[in-house]
């Protein structure tokens, strides 16, 4: 569920109204609602009661500090896969000892910091990651705590872009070289502390089954481990999806009750009861690390219709967000809710393409799609755009970046102002 719904004819966030955040800032313009990212939090800390446990957010997702500050409070560890994120963390009030360090080509630099720092584990990719992790902290005179990532070799049946948990995938060792990687690295690694063991399968998994199937495969891995070497955490990983689709009506309770049993996406509370039982006898923390789960549906882009273009063959209506604003229609057809601020009535639909200003064929937000009818002047909002929206969004075609605002009940906070062209250009000769 979410904050965002119509309102006497007018889409709202929380208790403001969009249009008028279009109207006084400008488009494109990320808005987030707090109380979302506040409650999927809580809600699904809550689901894994009865387990020693941390949320650790991934960064990744969603990088503003106002963000991360918000869930520091909250008492979420976070995720990170690079030194900067770290660094963000540290600057939002975040605890760097709730910090897990993830990602297949740490610097040396960024294993300096986050030692220097004192991360809770860094999450190993390989063996020769593990063997310069320990050179670098032997050189420091200290010991780098960590945990390898396995590669379970679970089918998540998610989009190929997303999919971390089979043995093609880049990330993870396999499964079964995990056990001997671990015998040598405490017998040869006297820099080393190995204090978990990590996986993670996939993004936008909408199934309980991935997980069930994860989890049960690795339960007397990390057992093993648990014995032989001291282990005392099984980061399990994030990966719960989120509704795209349908985005705007699943902020109801009735849209949820109203999904046939079987057909009904994943929920946290499904989530929570499935592994719950599966988990609470290990002995060990359970850290989860999800990213989109918190801040996907969070967050809208608004972005402002400037021309429609009627060809022989296609509508176009252009609009000014662009690919670089919001990339992932582009980079892996992800699907974004297309809503106009104003309710439109309910009734025809006419087939367009909603597309941006960028010079490339790819850069359109959706094709050949039934909307309700919106013309030039008009605001529109790109529903599910709080999880890799702006933290991914570039200055491509040399585009400032746009502002970032955060909701809060009625009260709308700039987080990030809009870039200006001399913004654009800071830094160069």
């Amino acid at each position: 569920m979410h904050g965002f719904s119509y309102k006497n004819g007018s889409l709202f966030c929380e208790d403001v109204d969009l249009s008028t955040l279009a109207a006084e800032h400008g488009t494109p313009l990320y808005v987030y609602s707090a109380g979302t990212i506040i409650d999927h939090y809580t809600r699904l800390d809550a689901a894994l009661d009865g387990v020693d446990h941390e949320v650790a957010y991934a960064v990744k997702a969603n990088s503003n500090l106002s963000v991360l500050r918000l869930l520091a409070t909250k008492g979420a560890g976070f995720d990170i896969v690079s030194g900067g994120e770290l660094f963000r963390v540290i600057k939002a009030g975040g605890d760097p000892a709730h910090c897990t360090f993830a990602g297949v080509g740490k610097t040396r630099d960024e294993i300096v910091y986050a030692l220097e720092q004192g991360i809770y584990s860094f999450n190993v990719e390989s063996e020769e990651e593990l063997r310069y992790l320990d050179k670098v902290a032997g050189e420091l005179g200290m010991i780098a705590p960590a945990a390898v990532r396995v590669n379970p070799n679970v089918d998540a049946k998610t989009h190929k872009y997303i999919s971390t948990g089979k043995s093609e995938n880049k990330f993870g060792v396999d499964f079964t070289a995990i056990e001997e990687l671990y015998e040598r690295a405490s017998k040869e690694l006297p820099n080393i502390r190995l204090r978990g063991l990590q996986m993670h399968i996939g993004s936008q998994l909408t199934s309980i089954s991935p997980f069930i199937e994860a989890v049960e495969k690795v339960t007397p891995l990390v057992l093993t481990l648990k014995e032989k070497h001291g282990i005392e955490f099984w980061s399990i990983g994030g990966g719960i999806g989120i509704i795209y689709k349908e985005s705007l009506e699943s902020g109801a309770v009735d849209w949820w009750e109203s999904q046939p049993l079987e057909e009904r996406p994943l929920t946290i509370s499904r989530y929570g009861e499935e592994l719950v039982p599966r988990l609470k006898g290990l002995g060990l923390k359970i850290l989860l690390e999800p990213g989109r789960l918190i801040v996907g549906n969070s967050g809208v882009l608004l972005t402002k219709c400037l021309f429609e273009k009627r060809g022989s063959a296609k509508t176009f209506k252009i609009v000014d967000a662009g690919m670089n604003d919001l990339i992932r229609p582009a980079l892996y057809e992800g699907h974004h809710e297309i809503v106009p601020l104003s309710e439109p009535p309910t009734g025809e639909r006419f087939k367009v393409d909603v597309v941006g200003p960028i010079c490339e064929s790819g850069d359109f937000f959706c094709q050949d799609r039934l909307l309700p009818d919106f013309q030039p002047g008009d605001y529109i909002a790109l529903m599910s755009a709080g999880a890799y929206g702006f933290a991914m969004a570039s200055n491509y075609n040399s585009r400032p970046l746009p502002a970032e605002i955060l909701v809060e009940g009625g009260t709308a906070t700039v987080i990030r102002k809009r870039q200006t062209l001399d913004d654009v250009i800071a830094g160069e000769l």
